[in-house]
Formats: C-alpha cells, structure tokens, sequence
C-alpha cells in the first residue's frame, strides 16, 4: 500500500502517461484515420490541421496513422523483449544463485561473455543472422536482455537463501522447486520490478534506435525510430514530422521511468 500513498505523485503521474499511451495504442490497433502506408502526392507536407491531425509526411502519408501504428509496434516489441529477457534471466539467475558451484560458474562466464560486447553491436550479430523481421528482431534484443536480469536475480537469491525463513523451509522438508520459486522469488520482486521498468525503457530505445539506423523495423511497417530517421532531412520545411514521433517516444520512456522512480519511494 505505501505504493499509492498521497504523496507518491511519480508513480500516479507514471500509471496515467502509460496507461493513456497504452489506450491510445490499442485505439491504433483497430482503428487509424489513413492507412498507415497509403501515399498521397497531393498532399505533401501538409502541415497538422483537422483533417490531418498530426499533418502529413514526405509522401503524403497520414503521420497520425503512422504514430498509431508505430507506437503499437514500439510496444509491443519492448513488451516481448522484456518478457523474453526477463524470464529467460530469472531461471538463470534463480538456478545460478541457488545451487552455486560449477554450475554457477559456467552461466555466468557465459553471461560475462555476452556483457562483454557492446549491445548494438551483439544486435547486428543476431540480426544478420536471424534477419530483421519483428519476431526475430524481439528474439536478437531479448537474448542481450536477459544477463540484466540474470544478475540482479542471482544476486538475490544469493542474498535470500541464506536468511531463516529459508532455512525453515529447508528443514520443513521443501524441495528446491518449492524454496526457489514459491519462497525466494516473491521475496525478489521489488528489485524484479524496477529492473523491469528500466528494461522496458532500454527496449523502447533499442528498438528506436535500431530502426533508425535501418537495421530494426523495415518499411511499409511504420516505426516511431524510422519515422524520426526519415523525418531528420525536414526538420525546418515540416518540423511537425520529427516532433511527434519523438514526443511520443519521450512520453513512453517518462512513463515507466516515473513507475520506477515510485515503485522506489
């Protein structure tokens, strides 16, 4: 409950940016004004006005369709990413921290190994050898995902197995499956969920990033990061191109930035 005390305005101010982003996503998903990808020579450059909210790009394409669709894309790759690093670093980290030994040490070498390399550069490895379409874009960010998570588990557990209440549980006759995941996890949640909020942010920039640069999300699919790339070449003619794009982008990561902050307080 401390939580949702009065004072805790961060985590308030969070919940209610993501939750009207999350909204306004799933608007996106069943409806756009435009097709996202539909060009229109004729109306080039328009600058936003009722019919077109948010204005027009350099095709004529709507930019309020395409900041629709492009932020449901945005999500739901950060979404899978995290999902996928998170509980592929929690068993790791789980089993690393608990039993200890060999075992530990090899995971973790192998988890060193991937820390090692720089994360864009790991991505490129994994997308030019899985390719570039979203799922295999998710599968490339949530393999560099998970030894984050692995870390702040295993440091956990570490921490956790040696306290009475497991010592208790051991000599109640409980089983490792039972001590690790029914006992020990709940206990690790506080610093789950914070490392998860940050993860979430660190997947919104990555896949931002990596569209960009054109190696993530590939055209006719709209992407809030190709969307900024294609936009940089007009941003004194149609400035209206790039800021709303990036505006969102912003509003997605302060969101869960303000939930990490209150989840904290």
């Amino acid at each position: 409950m401390r939580y949702f005390g009065k004072k805790n305005t961060a985590l308030t101010a969070g919940i209610l940016i993501s939750a009207v982003l999350f909204a306004v996503m799933l608007i996106g998903v069943f409806y756009t004004p435009y097709e996202s990808s539909k060009m229109n020579g004729a109306e080039k450059f328009m600058a936003p006005c009722a019919r077109h909210l948010m204005g027009t790009d350099n095709f004529g394409r709507d930019i309020f369709s395409r900041v629709l669709e492009g932020l449901g894309t945005t999500f739901f790759v950060a979404v899978s990413v995290t999902l996928f690093g998170s509980l592929f670093g929690v068993l790791l980290g789980a089993i690393t921290g608990y039993f200890g030994g060999i075992l530990d040490e090899i995971l973790m070498r192998m988890n060193d190994a991937l820390v090692a390399f720089p994360s864009i550069l790991l991505a490129l490895v994994f997308i030019s050898i899985l390719g570039n379409k979203v799922y295999q874009i998710i599968l490339a960010l949530g393999i560099i995902f998970i030894p984050s998570f692995a870390r702040i588990v295993r440091g956990e557990f570490i921490r956790q197995k040696e306290l009475d209440y497991v010592k208790s549980a051991r000599l109640m006759g409980a089983g490792h499956f039972r001590i690790m995941f029914f006992h020990i996890l709940p206990n690790t949640l506080p610093a789950l969920l914070s490392a998860i909020t940050v993860g979430f942010n660190n997947a919104v920039l990555a896949e931002a990033g990596m569209s960009y640069l054109g190696i993530g999300v590939q055209p006719p699919d709209a992407s809030l990061g190709r969307m900024l790339a294609e936009a940089q070449g007009y941003l004194f003619s149609a400035p209206w191109y790039a800021l709303y794009p990036g505006v969102v982008i912003i509003l997605l990561i302060l969101g869960f930035s303000l939930i990490n902050e209150g989840l904290g307080a």
